[in-house]
């Protein structure tokens, strides 16, 4: 029995334990997201444009997680139970690649949100597509690459030489244009789910408070 858990707990090592440091770089940004476009602030300070840039360097951790299916592939081809598989391994991974690309729409409704704000609303569809490719491009270099969202602001000069270098080759392009398909599909999705969500919960509070009656529920 010790055995058999040791064989899984480093099949967890090897397959799942990149969830907990992942999701923690995928939740970064959102966190970031209710401190830039959410939170009231004078003015746009210095502290609030680094923040801008951290929230942009970090933002492409939160889709990437829909790239670690290969984890879940190889864990369901190494792992000699199809109950581990089954009843561990799948839950385990759609948590995670689902709370993370969560993490992803929840940052962008509040991005924007801040640009309704300022008056701007009818560029958010436009600012919601640049950032698809923004995180594409950023997603490729972390899968490919192995960069990191941190290299971005330690080694820029790397990042920018590597990058024009990668999108001049056919094959990063090809990549990139898929990735930036699959981002707005799914993301246009989970959107949809995700501000359902918040009105029902918008109109039970409103219920619970008598500003609204059942029937406006319906």
């Amino acid at each position: 029995m010790e055995r058999i858990l040791g064989d899984y707990l480093g099949e967890f090592n090897g397959y799942s334990g990149w969830i907990v440091w992942n999701l923690f770089l995928a939740f970064i940004p959102m966190t970031l997201s209710f401190w830039l476009f959410r939170w009231q602030h004078p003015s746009r300070s210095l502290i609030w444009w680094i923040g801008l840039v951290v929230f942009i360097a970090f933002l492409p951790n939160a889709p990437y997680l829909l790239t670690d299916i290969i984890h879940l592939i190889g864990a369901a081809r190494s792992t000699r139970s199809i109950w581990i598989v089954t009843l561990f391994f799948i839950p385990l991974h759609t948590f995670a690649i689902l709370a993370g690309f969560e993490a992803y729409v929840i940052s962008l409704i509040n991005q924007g949100h801040y640009l309704k704000k300022q008056g701007v609303g009818k560029y958010v569809t436009w600012a919601e597509i640049w950032v698809h490719i923004l995180c594409a491009i950023g997603i490729y270099l972390g899968r490919f690459i192995r960069f990191n969202s941190w290299d971005l602001i330690t080694n820029p000069k790397n990042v920018l030489l590597v990058s024009l270098n990668e999108l001049t080759s056919r094959f990063p392009v090809v990549v990139i244009l898929i990735t930036v398909l699959v981002l707005i599909l799914f993301y246009w999705i989970m959107k949809q789910i995700t501000l359902g969500i918040v009105l029902r919960f918008q109109h039970v509070r409103k219920v619970n408070r008598g500003l609204l009656s059942d029937q406006d529920l319906l």
